[in-house]
């Protein structure tokens, strides 16, 4: 028994600012002064709160470490750990509290949320199976293949409501029901689709890094219920961690006899294998991503027929992403009428986002269905930095729409998100503030969008295409009205007649940001001039002379010699020689350079 845990964050997010490092300077602190049988370090998932990492939690008590650095490690074994009196400077700030040291779920970041399919992220050991079962893990496959029948367990998922997490909300049970027939006499597969490629977006990564035998688990599940003994998680290789620690709980599974042969002695068998993606998104559309697996070029398939008829190798296929398979096993233990408890009525559940842009709390929350915008920019996420206005929150990334300020009450679900022309997506949900032109935001995903096409439809490779140089004519300062009217004209075809999801969703940026920030395409086109100030053809800087000190820094720093003046009198800038690298306004002390 250990007397204290460490829990490290072993995310990519943590990971990548130097976590390992940290782990690694805990360990040879506690074995110098001898406390390495009474506490341990485990590396574990993503706690969510990405903004404040390297994280280090340390229970029972619970304190929360934030931003720690290597230089920290001794101060905190020394004083925490061996003395017992926590390093306050050290914790997050929203957990101190005069001298009480508060629990994270009472920080404006965690009160609100809900967490089932991040439940043990940052909780255990993702690379011991033992610490998955001893919180339940393993114990809904049991009650399956011991107490239900194939149909009562594709029953219950559809009772629960859920809709997959990732895309258009199909209702889970449905699609398992669609491939249930013919048990036993056709080879049938199940796939996890953890393919995440929406920019900003990285909901699934962090439960496979976190809790991959949540998935191993559901996907086991999935198999018994529609008569399948194979299944496949196809991951993008971009996900090394994800990837590592999905093949150690594969291997551990094995090895305790999760899975392959005669499952809980119930004469089930299925096993899993991982595909790797080579990071194309349009194989995160269902039968690019089971072309994929089949060696094939990653391009979509016609439908019908759909894959729950004839998906992969020509065979019954269910694929469903990480997010839809993490919420299986306590659906399954807890019942139909818990999961619909949580959410609203046609979106039951919690769903999990990544948050990010100009956020203070950037990472990724869980929340109830139904929580509204405002609840999760304001609360959960803490604001917008630097006392900027909130302008809009862009969800279901390249495929989804821009929600404006005055929307931020909407409630966040597959209906209500539909009625305003977005989309929920697999949950890429980014932030931005007055500063962001939403021209250019429109621009961004559909370069995207160009760029990720498969090419193998005309609508989408060339109207994808046609679609961006009519928004780069805008931003350059060359466009018109005329233009406007193209883009909601080839916007409505390439949505009308692309093959799959992909092109026929690539417009939803465009159309939404002309819908609510039309004035915006107005200032661009008649005016020539970029309200946020972004769009580098359309910047004029100027130097206001009863603020100029006549330094001459910005002269000296200019890379085209554009700006003219003598010593201790006022300058002016050439605006046909500036570049509009922005060098000046970097330079100037006196914030006498504005653009506009």
């Amino acid at each position: 028994m250990y007397r204290n845990h460490v829990m490290i964050c072993g995310g990519t997010g943590c990971t990548s600012s130097g976590s390992d490092r940290i782990a690694a300077a805990f360990e040879r602190e506690l074995e110098r002064h001898g406390l390495d049988s009474e506490v341990k370090v485990v590396r574990t998932g993503c706690f969510g709160l990405c903004a404040l990492g390297p994280i280090v939690v340390i229970y029972p008590e619970g304190s929360f470490y934030s931003r720690v650095k290597e230089e920290h490690v001794e101060w905190i074994v020394t004083e925490h750990l061996l003395k017992g009196r926590p390093v306050r400077s050290l914790l997050f700030d929203e957990t101190v509290d005069g001298e009480r040291i508060k629990s994270l779920d009472q920080t404006g970041f965690y009160k609100k949320q809900k967490r089932v399919a991040l439940r043990n992220c940052g909780v255990i050991n993702p690379e011991n199976i033992e610490e998955y079962i001893a919180f339940d893990g393993y114990a809904a496959l049991g009650k399956a293949l011991t107490e239900m029948t194939p149909d009562d367990v594709i029953q219950t998922v559809l009772d629960s409501g859920l809709r997959g997490r990732g895309g258009g909300g199909f209702p889970t049970g449905r699609k398992w029901q669609l491939a249930c027939a013919d048990r036993g006499k056709v080879k049938k597969f199940v796939c996890c689709n953890a393919d995440e490629g929406d920019p900003g977006a990285f909901m699934d990564r962090s439960v496979l890094e976190g809790d991959p035998h949540a998935v191993i688990e559901a996907m086991a599940i999935a198999g018994y219920a529609i008569g399948a003994d194979k299944g496949y998680v196809y991951v993008r290789a971009e996900y090394p961690i994800a990837v590592k620690r999905l093949q150690i709980a594969i291997n551990q599974a094995r090895d305790y006899g999760l899975l392959g042969e005669d499952i809980f002695g119930s004469g089930f068998n299925f096993d899993i294998e991982i595909k790797l993606g080579a990071g194309a998104f349009v194989c995160g559309e269902e039968t690019a991503l089971m072309t994929s697996i089949e060696g094939n070029r990653g391009e979509p398939r016609p439908r019908p027929p759909f894959p729950a008829k004839k998906g992969l190798f020509g065979r019954p296929t269910i694929l469903n992403n990480v997010e839809t398979y993490a919420n299986i096993p306590q659906i399954i233990l807890n019942g139909a009428e818990w999961f619909r408890s949580m959410g609203t009525e046609n979106s039951p559940g919690t769903k999990v986002f990544a948050l990010g842009g100009k956020i203070h709390n950037t990472g990724l929350v869980e929340v109830p269905m139904g929580t509204t915008l405002r609840e999760i920019v304001e609360e959960i996420g803490g604001g917008i930095p630097d006392g900027k206005k909130f302008k809009a929150a862009q969800t279901g990334g390249p495929s989804g729409g821009c929600i404006p300020a005055e929307l931020i009450d909407t409630p966040i679900d597959y209906d209500s998100l539909s009625k305003i022309g977005s989309m929920m997506g697999s949950g890429g949900l980014i932030v931005m503030d007055e500063d962001t032109c939403m021209v250019d935001i429109a621009k961004f995903f559909l370069e995207f969008t160009v760029d990720e096409s498969c090419g193998k439809c005309t609508p989408c490779r060339v109207g994808t295409k046609r679609l961006l140089e009519l928004l780069e004519k805008i931003t350059s300062g060359n466009g018109t009205m005329r233009d406007l009217e193209r883009i909601e004209e080839l916007a409505e075809f390439v949505k009308n007649n692309s093959l799959c999801g992909l092109g026929q969703t690539a417009p939803n940026p465009v159309l939404s940001t002309l819908k609510y920030f039309r004035e915006e395409y107005l200032a661009h086109i008649q005016d020539k001039r970029c309200p946020a100030g972004v769009c580098k053809a359309l910047l004029v800087y100027k130097i206001d002379p009863d603020k100029c000190r006549g330094c001459t820094l910005c002269a000296r720093n200019c890379p085209a010699d554009a700006i003219m003046g003598s010593v201790r009198n006022p300058h002016s800038i050439d605006t046909n020689k500036c570049v509009k690298c922005g060098a000046c306004m970097d330079t100037c002390r006196f914030g006498a350079i504005s653009k506009g």
